[in-house]
């Protein structure tokens, strides 16, 4: 765990909000932040752009964490120095079971790494559990399937590598692991190291399986969609 001023996110720590989504995407950040209401720029040092605005009132951040886990860890832990407490991952995974259709969204209760994933510079010779606030979780599902998105809920694969992950599928999945994605096993741990409350709500992009996969516009859709969810969820806690 570093000490000091962030060197990362160049924010004051007043213009970040409690609540933060974080995703991968900085185009996705761009997105959603057109959704906020006086939406402002408050970090585009190294592209991690990060925005603070509201929406339906609720004061809010969206941050951009980049790809992977140390790209992501760098974030988490700067955006808690500057008073995050609460932060949800609005990303996308690949659905590893045929009924994993994409579109539909991925509640995850834990999710399980390589056993010498870039985690061990966290947890040393231990095997991490990474799972997310369970009321956060419940709160984000119940919110999704109100509107009439289909949730499926599980344990899912974080990877350290998006080209060679593919080797270890037919194990993974044999496991029972319904998807796979990049952060949010780095997003859990850390957010149970440093005590805060943490979340994921994953936007199947492809099915594995299948070959399924979502066009452009309707993932953009999605997006808008999954984060005024979330947003309105926490707003409920």
């Amino acid at each position: 765990m570093y000490k000091g001023k962030p060197r990362h996110i160049l924010a004051d720590p007043g213009n970040v909000a409690s609540k933060v989504i974080v995703v991968g995407d900085p185009g996705r950040a761009s997105r959603l932040a057109r959704v906020l209401t006086n939406a402002k720029l408050v970090n585009e040092n190294r592209g991690l752009l990060v925005y603070t605005g509201f929406f339906d009132e609720i004061r809010v951040t969206v941050a951009t964490h980049g790809i992977g886990g140390p790209s992501a860890s760098l974030v988490i832990e700067e955006l808690y120095d500057l008073g995050a407490r609460t932060m949800i991952r609005l990303g996308t995974c690949g659905g590893l079971k045929e009924e994993i259709e994409a579109g539909s969204v991925v509640i995850p209760w834990g999710a399980a790494t390589l056993s010498k994933s870039s985690l061990s510079m966290y947890v040393n010779e231990f095997c991490p559990a990474p799972v997310p606030s369970p009321r956060i979780q419940l709160s984000i599902a119940k919110g999704l399937k109100e509107r009439g998105v289909r949730v499926h809920e599980g344990v899912i694969f974080t990877s350290d590598s998006f080209y060679a992950e593919s080797k270890y599928l037919s194990s993974i999945k044999e496991l029972g692991i319904i998807a796979v994605e990049m952060e949010c096993a780095t997003l859990f741990t850390i957010s149970r190291i440093k005590g805060f409350e943490s979340g994921a709500a994953l936007i199947v992009s492809n099915n594995l399986e299948s070959g399924e996969g979502l066009d452009k516009e309707r993932l953009w859709r999605m997006e808008r969609e999954v984060f005024e969810s979330i947003v309105r969820s926490l707003a409920k806690l």
